[in-house]
C-alpha cells in the first residue's frame, strides 16, 4: 500500500494553542497500512509556535528551514536549525517558537500506538 501526496494537495488544519503558524497534513493515520503514523509540515511565521502542552503521543521534529527555539519541560531551550530534529515521548510537556528572521518550515511526526 502507498499514496502520494504533492504539496498542493495537503490538508490545513488548525491546531489548539498554535499561533502565527500555517499546518498542513501529509500523510494521516487513515493513509497508513497500520494506521501508526502521521506526518506534517508546519509554516511557523516569525514569532510563531505553539505554548506549552503535553505531546498527545511520540513525536519528532525536524527543522527542514529557518530556526525554532524549542523548549522542554525541564525548561532547557534547544535552538534547532536547518537539519536538526528532536524527538518527544508521550505526555511530554513541549512549547515552540520561530525565534529566527524567516518563516521556519518544520516537519512533524507522530507515531500512534493504538
Amino acid at each position: 500500500m502507498y499514496k502520494v501526496t504533492h504539496a498542493d494537495e495537503a490538508v490545513t488544519y488548525e491546531p489548539p494553542g498554535h499561533y502565527d503558524v500555517r499546518c498542513t497534513n501529509l500523510h494521516k493515520p487513515a493513509d497508513i497500512e497500520n494506521g501508526e503514523i502521521s506526518l506534517g509540515l508546519s509554516h511557523f511565521l516569525p514569532g510563531g509556535g505553539a505554548h506549552m502542552a503535553p505531546c498527545p503521543c511520540e513525536m519528532l521534529y525536524y527543522i527542514k528551514e529557518g530556526e525554532m527555539t524549542v523548549t522542554t519541560d525541564d525548561g532547557k531551550a534547544h535552538v534547532l536549525h536547518a537539519g536538526d530534529s528532536i524527538h518527544f515521548g508521550k505526555g511530554q510537556n513541549r512549547e515552540s517558537k520561530n525565534t529566527g528572521i524567516v518563516t521556519a518550515q518544520m516537519l512533524v511526526f507522530l507515531v500512534i500506538k493504538k
